[in-house]
């Protein structure tokens, strides 16, 4: 269970916790070369850290065909429980064929290290078409979810999973914040409202401007990145790290903001997505969590808000977390600040609209954001990454 047992309640209603102990890693140690190996890529990697630490409690494994199944189908697990995104181990049948349900499987990441251990209690095959269109409103290939998904293997192995043992992370440990030290921050700080927030891009004056707005609400912000597996046009995980580390230190209350990690993969699953990232916060002990724009979004597969709406398909009480739905703000011209529509008098051309795919497009051809769109530290920040020559 969570250290706060004043905090907001777990998913499912405990912290899971899948790392072994000392006892039980010495035992799967002793199996090592013994036991039949399954290489993970890197979003599994990521799947199974999420699961040993509680993020994506109440899960303690890979999913089975019935969690699997009504995962797809209707956003809950088999026990009637919220879930939005089916968490599987994917092979092909040649790994899959030789493994016998029962028994225990060694899981290697990439570089074939030692990382974990299934409890294998299934095998079964899925509809790759079914998932694609369900999850990702889309079968097109092209989605870079569906992409990752039609790529994978036709089995899924399920089971329970052990963690080998907690490795600090290799480019962020100091941000390195599990759900269970999070949860015991929020007390220590005496914060009774925390709300969380999704990223995958640098930070910008419109995140800044919602993100400030709920800090007038909430006692605490969890400015949450997530630094797993992404586009490959994504910005860089390092890069974006220290543009939040600069704005936090220029123009942010630090007492009121933890940033730390989110060491989970992206799906770009939108509105789906937007459920999942909104339950894993509630595992690290937010109360609140912002939904903005073309939440977890890419190209044009999702309307602008449908993140928001698909909140609405569930009783408050089955999230258990609140949303905290923003629209689309813009740096005002007319009255020289950041708003939306429900709050600037402006017409549409006194707006200017940039997101983060603008940015990186801008930053691409070697122009520097406005400071309209991101402060000037953050800007020259991007410029060295991209090596852009900043004017003098």
């Amino acid at each position: 269970m969570s250290h706060n047992p004043d905090a907001i309640a777990p998913h499912g209603g405990q912290l899971v916790n899948r790392i072994a102990t000392p006892e039980q890693r010495a035992e799967f140690l002793s199996k090592a070369d013994f036991l039949p190996r399954v290489q993970l890529d890197d979003r599994a990697v990521s799947d199974v850290e999420m699961i040993a630490i509680g993020a994506f409690s109440p899960l303690m494994g890979f999913m089975n065909q019935e969690d699997y199944d009504r995962t797809v189908t209707e956003m809950r697990l088999a026990n009637g429980l919220v879930w939005s995104i089916p968490i599987t181990l994917s092979v092909n049948e040649e790994v899959a064929s030789p493994l016998q349900e029962g028994g225990l499987i060694r899981l290697d990441n990439s570089r074939g290290e030692f990382i974990g251990v299934l409890q294998l209690t299934q095998k079964y095959h899925y509809d790759k078409t079914r998932e694609a269109i369900k999850v990702y409103r889309t079968d097109d290939a092209n989605h870079p979810g569906v992409q990752v998904l039609y790529n994978q293997g036709n089995v899924h192995l399920a089971g329970d999973i052990w963690l080998l043992q907690r490795q600090p992370h290799p480019q962020f440990p100091t941000y390195q914040i599990d759900p269970d030290a999070s949860r015991q921050l929020f007390k220590d700080k005496g914060w009774k409202t925390i709300v969380g927030f999704q990223t995958r891009n640098p930070i910008h004056r419109a995140h800044e401007y919602i993100q400030k707005c709920a800090l007038e609400i909430v006692d605490g912000l969890f400015l949450h990145p997530l630094v797993g597996a992404t586009k490959e046009d994504d910005i860089a995980a390092d890069v974006r790290m220290r543009c939040y580390e600069i704005l936090l230190e220029h123009y942010y209350p630090l007492d009121r903001v933890t940033l730390a990690i989110n060491p989970a993969a992206m799906r770009y699953a939108g509105p789906r997505e937007a459920i999942f990232h909104a339950l894993v916060r509630k595992n690290y002990g937010c109360t609140h969590f912002i939904v903005g724009r073309d939440h977890a979004g890419v190209g044009d597969y999702y309307g602008t808000y449908d993140a928001q709406y698909i909140f609405e398909e569930f009783a408050p009480s089955e999230l258990g977390i609140v949303p905290m739905k923003f629209e689309h703000a813009f740096y005002c011209t007319r009255t020289k600040q950041m708003a939306t529509s429900k709050t600037s008098p402006s017409k549409p051309e006194e707006r200017i609209h940039l997101s983060g795919t603008k940015v990186r497009e801008m930053l691409r051809r070697g122009e520097l954001p406005p400071p309209e769109f991101s402060r000037p530290e953050v800007a020259a920040e991007l410029a060295r990454a991209m090596q852009i020559q900043v004017p003098a």
